[in-house]
């Protein structure tokens, strides 16, 4: 028996662990860091909450694209998603470090759900990352039953963090200084 694909997997299980938690640990971090001497980053906001959007559009034209056989272009659709994703999340990272946290100052009960929405997202977006990483490993590796198993939970929950990074962005940008 070869035990050659169960070694691939294990190195890959561990670099997806490692991968999901060291991103939300740094990132938690990272926003404890103000880079001195650098002006404020403001600009970024839009274009961060813009690149959620797409990868919103990216996902729903890939599931379409795999509900058409579209595999080649399913496959450049979910990497580009996984792209704008790691992009994301540089300018946010790079704008935390720059910037204070903007605080939401609606008032009445719209506050309990931008707080809601805003902690259903980031609880969210840390469990996405290793759904993300092990769909996308079980499809490098064509094991596609594997991989349509994980992916009804991480399209689900990766395109609700996606959608509701631009409406927290929407809700709060009258407030960016």
């Amino acid at each position: 028996m070869n035990n050659k694909p169960q070694s691939i997997e294990k190195k890959y299980q561990l670099w997806i662990n490692i991968v999901s938690i060291a991103v939300p640990v740094v990132v938690a971090l990272l926003f404890t860091v103000r880079l001195p001497n650098v002006k404020p980053l403001s600009f970024l906001p839009p274009i961060y909450a813009s690149i959620n959007g797409i990868t919103a559009v990216l996902l729903i034209l890939a599931l379409v694209a795999i509900k058409n056989k579209k595999i080649t272009l399913h496959e450049n659709l979910m990497k580009t998603a996984i792209f704008c994703s790691f992009l994301f999340l540089l300018m946010y990272v790079a704008y935390h470090m720059t910037s204070d946290s903007t605080k939401y100052l609606g008032e009445g009960s719209i506050v309990y759900l931008y707080r809601f929405i805003l902690i259903s997202h980031i609880i969210l977006s840390i469990i996405v990352i290793p759904l993300v990483l092990i769909s996308y490993v079980r499809a490098r590796l064509g094991q596609f039953e594997l991989h349509k198993k994980i992916v009804r939970y991480a399209f689900p929950v990766w395109l609700y963090v996606a959608v509701t990074g631009v409406i927290v962005y929407l809700m709060i940008s009258p407030y960016y200084v």
